[in-house]
């Protein structure tokens, strides 16, 4: 009866030994996690005030870019996704100018206060006015200082390394796009990519490469003249 009983109580300590352990694995494992949700927040903190702080003084910036087109509707693994690649000039305020090089040549311009679209290939160009609302390149103005982003955004982190980090911005209010992502250096603050999700659940992601920035674009970067022959179709915001 004794042996039971004391194999019982060696049972008992056992259970208990490994209960405690097991309480002490999980809590050095949610140590763990909120250490490392504390990590993901510092990351995300410092990102987001370089980033800010590195656009507020930019003017204008030109860059070559690769566009990245997913549209919700194709579903299938093996769809590929829409490359372009061309270059890009961006100036304060609500200036760009997008050149479509590949696949084919196309152009995205605006003063500021008229955005056009220009399909050469289709002879047409689409005349849209330019309001605050309207989603351009990428959200490629908050690049230069539009916006702040702790206020316009709910930001999170979603990876941190020391050279790159990636935040997800959530609008706090209605916009024409669900979320934006942004790859930063978390160090200087330069956006190397943007990513869109729309509210249709399209993905445009804009790497840019060979960046210069306050280079002073003239003027008639940002005006558009429609060819002779070529057919402009208004469209209301």
């Amino acid at each position: 009866m004794r042996t039971w009983r004391r194999r019982g109580a060696a049972l008992a300590v056992s259970l208990l030994l490994t209960a405690s352990r097991g309480a002490a694995i999980m809590a050095a494992a949610e140590e763990a996690a909120e250490s490392s949700g504390a990590a993901m927040m510092r990351c995300r903190d410092r990102a987001a005030s370089a980033v800010q702080s590195r656009y507020d003084g930019v003017r204008d910036v030109s860059a070559k870019f690769e566009q990245t087109t997913r549209p919700a509707s194709l579903g299938s693994l093996a769809s590929k996704p829409l490359v372009s690649r061309g270059r890009v000039v961006i100036a304060k305020p609500g200036r760009m100018r997008w050149t479509y090089e590949e696949p084919e040549p196309s152009l995205v311009v605006s003063d500021g206060e008229t955005l056009w679209l220009f399909d050469p290939k289709f002879g047409e160009v689409q005349k849209i006015p330019a309001g605050e609302g309207f989603l351009t390149g990428a959200a490629a103005q908050f690049l230069l200082g539009a916006g702040d982003m702790r206020r316009d955004f709910n930001v999170t982190a979603m990876s941190c390394r020391a050279s790159e980090a990636e935040l997800e911005l959530v609008p706090r209010q209605p916009a024409s796009y669900e979320k934006l992502f942004l790859l930063v250096d978390p160090s200087s603050g330069e956006v190397h990519g943007t990513r869109i999700v729309d509210l249709l659940g399209n993905v445009v992601g804009v790497e840019f490469h060979d960046l210069r920035f306050n280079q002073n674009p003239g003027g008639s970067e940002f005006r558009f003249q429609a060819p002779v022959g070529v057919k402009v179709i208004e469209v209301s915001p």
